[in-house]
């Protein structure tokens, strides 16, 4: 079975999770430099089997839409006609970074690991973001 995978974008850097082959559990996979997603989804793609693609969709907690929304419109256009084959979602994000900070801290994240955001709260928001989409299959 294909896996599924989720982006978490930033405008920086980039959090991706991924499914395993049976499709029930959400694992942090790894945290990019946004303006090299493509070249990292289209390399991963030839490795692995990826048949659905989930985006975090960010909206303002009465439903607008942030300063995140267009470029992710934009993302989910343009992996449509990069890679036609893959089913393409947009989960809400809304909470996955405050959660990904909760997660974070109860496994026992020193403070210090926290503020070097270098990925780490990244690659958790993804996970969450395909963990939701999990939960509504």
């Amino acid at each position: 079975m294909a896996r599924i995978l989720a982006i978490d974008l930033g405008t920086k850097r980039t959090g991706l999770a991924v499914t395993d082959p049976l499709r029930i559990l959400a694992n942090p996979l790894d945290t990019i430099h946004t303006a090299k997603l493509q070249e990292f989804l289209k390399e991963y793609f030839n490795k692995e089997e990826v048949d659905t693609i989930v985006i975090g969709f960010p909206k303002k907690m009465d439903g607008q839409p942030t300063q995140m929304t267009k470029p992710v419109l934009d993302l989910q256009k343009n992996l449509g006609k990069k890679f036609p084959g893959k089913e393409i979602k947009l989960v809400d994000e809304r909470f996955t970074s405050k959660m990904a900070m909760q997660s974070m801290i109860a496994m026992g994240s020193k403070k210090k690991d926290r503020r070097e955001k270098t990925g780490n709260l990244d690659k958790i928001s993804a996970t969450i973001i395909l963990q939701t989409y999990l939960n509504q299959l």
